[in-house]
């Protein structure tokens, strides 16, 4: 007796099938699972059996053996639960489906009573349906509305075992689950906060602005509450709304780390991270033991990135930004395998300019020595420094502006205006896949795009030649400059443009060398 059925495990951001092949034969009873099952695939023997019985069928008594194919890659989590005993029920011949099983997937945890539990990853695991050509999905409702962002493909949800057999014997009808993604976009959820919360800080407000605008990583430095961390956590206020396209990574990324809440669709505004001081270069970069899982930094694709406290993370952890702000994807090796997430976040980072906090102060003094300062600055590298365009000094809110009644913009005013730069650089670079906005660009984009004038070339000369950039820095500078530009809405990038953005890269030669 036997029988085979399909499901789906993910892998990465992605997804591959997984043929469960189920053989009965008259001995003595036993279950055995094999094809390189982790632990709860394995534990998925007595969840499966209670399930079966609890939902008043004859739990078949003969040696049972479950083969999950392919049988090289390790399978991981409870989402076979659902495919295991409908193969095993067919194969006992209990179940006799109305229609054959090769076009359908089955997924599903089983709870002891029956009843069919969420899992993770089902919109990776309907991208790889529809890709190669199955028909139908049937998985626990709480999943429905997310993998049936999928056109092209039958999603039916279910809520316990007995419903499922119900269906496949043509029982019960079940309706598909439809869902139109555009619409979700649309309706999204209304921030709390404010652009127009923040008091004064014009100057902060404005890199802010400009970061947003072209997508840029900022650093701030300044005194303990002077708005550096409000300032941070309304960034997303004013960023523009995700497209469809952004949606469905950043979707499938939560989706991946179970991350997605139940019954959610998309994940539908920009993702703002942030993680404490304490954590972990794997947790920050993805990793783990077995399969390696997505990070902060891919959980922030599409998003911000923010890391409150800078010279308190450990330092190994911070040097692991490196590669993945220039690439804008993390590779994750293991000795079986390699998995790559992508993760193109903004990087905004706050940090007090001393121990004491006061060191550039007007209001206190700093009580640090310089040997102090020196060793502060130092738990951020040169090279981590380097890869950060914007760098704002944060100063402390005056009286005047906190008592003010004046109002301030709102984030829909401002974010009127980062929309139109950001339309301009989509159709800059509508040619291009890899490139989403001006921080994206390669260097050839750069020497297209950021042409300089000769007064903006003898500029640019000296300012090299003043304050020693680097390469990067000199090329980070162009990309700020035309972002500036585009907010400004002109073709070419001029003096007034390019200075600006010289100014933003003046903090770390004015700390770092204090």
């Amino acid at each position: 007796m036997f029988s085979r059925v399909h499901s789906a495990s993910t892998l990465g951001v992605g997804a591959f099938i997984v043929d469960i092949e189920t053989h009965l034969e008259n001995a003595l009873p036993a279950f055995t699972i094999v094809g390189l099952p982790d632990s709860a695939v394995k534990e998925s023997r007595e969840r499966v059996s209670a399930a079966i019985k609890n939902s008043q069928i004859s739990f078949p008594g003969k040696k049972i053996t479950v083969n999950l194919a392919p049988a090289d890659i390790r399978k991981e989590g409870s989402a076979f639960d659902v495919p295991i005993a409908i193969g095993i029920l067919t194969a006992a011949g209990i179940l006799q489906p109305q229609y054959t099983l090769d076009k359908t997937l089955l997924l599903g945890e089983l709870a002891l009573d029956g009843t069919v539990r969420a899992i993770h990853g089902a919109l990776p695991i309907a991208f790889t349906a529809q890709r190669e050509r199955y028909e139908r999905i049937i998985l626990p409702e709480h999943n429905a509305n997310e993998a049936a962002v999928v056109y092209g493909i039958d999603i039916i949800p279910i809520s316990s075992l007995r419903d499922t057999i119900a269906y496949l014997r043509g029982e019960k009808n079940i309706d598909r689950q439809k869902i139109n993604p555009a619409a979700i976009l649309q309706d999204t959820t209304q921030y709390t906060i404010d652009w127009s919360d923040v008091k004064g800080q014009d100057n902060a407000k404005r890199a802010l602005e400009v970061a947003a605008a072209g997508g840029h990583n900022v650093i701030m430095i300044g005194a303990p509450g002077s708005g550096k961390t409000m300032l941070a956590k309304r960034l997303p206020t004013i960023l523009p709304p995700l497209t469809l396209d952004e949606a469905l990574e950043t979707t499938t990324i939560h989706s991946v780390a179970g991350l997605l809440p139940e019954s959610h669709a998309l994940v539908s505004t920009r993702p703002f991270r942030a993680p404490h001081h304490t954590i972990s270069d794997a947790a920050l970069v993805g990793g783990g033991v077995g399969t390696a899982r997505p990070g902060e930094i891919s959980l922030a694709h599409h998003g911000v990135l923010f890391l409150d406290e800078l010279p308190e993370f450990a330092r190994n952890v911070l040097e692991v930004l490196r590669q993945p702000i220039e690439d804008r994807r993390i590779t994750i090796s293991r000795t079986k395998q390699t998995i790559e997430y992508p993760a193109n976040f903004m990087l905004v980072c706050s940090m007090n300019p001393c121990p004491c906090g006061n060191f550039g102060n007007p209001q206190h003094e700093c009580s640090c020595t310089p040997q102090q300062i020196q060793r502060y600055m130092a738990k951020i590298s040169g090279p981590l420094l380097d890869r950060i365009d914007i760098h704002v000094d944060v100063l402390p809110v005056s009286y005047s502006d906190l008592s003010s009644s004046r109002p301030s913009e709102s984030s829909a005013e401002v974010r009127e205006r980062i929309v139109r730069a950001r339309d301009i650089q989509r159709r800059r670079f509508a040619r291009r896949k890899d490139i989403h906005k001006n921080a994206d660009m390669t260097p050839q984009d750069i020497r297209t795009y950021c042409v300089l004038d000769s007064e903006g070339k003898k500029l640019m000369s000296k300012a090299m030649t003043i304050m020693g950039f680097s390469a990067r820095a000199f090329d980070r500078i162009l990309k700020v400059a035309r972002t500036i530009a585009d907010l400004a809405d002109r073709d070419s990038i001029l003096p007034q443009h390019l200075s600006e953005a010289i100014q933003y890269r003046s903090l770390d030669r004015q700390y770092w060398n204090a």
